[in-house]
């Protein structure tokens, strides 16, 4: 997965936006203002910052070497991943889709439950 596609995907998720809030080189993604990934466009290597459940999170460092505690994060619920070749774009999506979902659950019940509405027709649409 490179940098384009990624910015396709996170932008494809029910009404998420992107913004450059703290520089001219870290792109962030939210949903209803809150941000679930931040990347930096000036690394050679991709990597991005994804919000995670804090017992899944630590699942994840375990089992694979490109996720490890959230640089500049709470480690506790953010986990940063190195985007290599090897790592299956399947799984970037689904961790970036958890991460989505996990800021989702955080908002008030109108806009959690109208947003989730929202992510259950684009799970039908992409076949998910």
């Amino acid at each position: 997965m490179d940098i384009e596609s990624l910015r396709d995907y996170c932008l494809s998720l029910p009404l998420a936006t992107e913004c450059f809030p703290f520089d001219d080189t870290t792109l962030v993604f939210k949903i209803a203002g809150r941000m679930f990934l931040f990347t930096s466009l000036d690394r050679t290597e991709l990597m991005a910052n994804v919000k995670c459940d804090p017992d899944y999170a630590l699942e994840l460092r375990d089992a694979y070497s490109e996720v490890v505690p959230g640089y500049h994060c709470n480690k506790k619920y953010w986990n940063s991943i190195f985007i290599t070749p090897s790592l299956p774009d399947r799984l970037v999506r689904e961790w970036v889709l958890h991460s989505y979902c996990e800021v989702v659950k955080k908002l008030n019940r109108k806009e959690r439950e109208h947003i989730f509405e929202l992510l259950d027709e684009w799970k039908k649409w992409n076949g998910i």
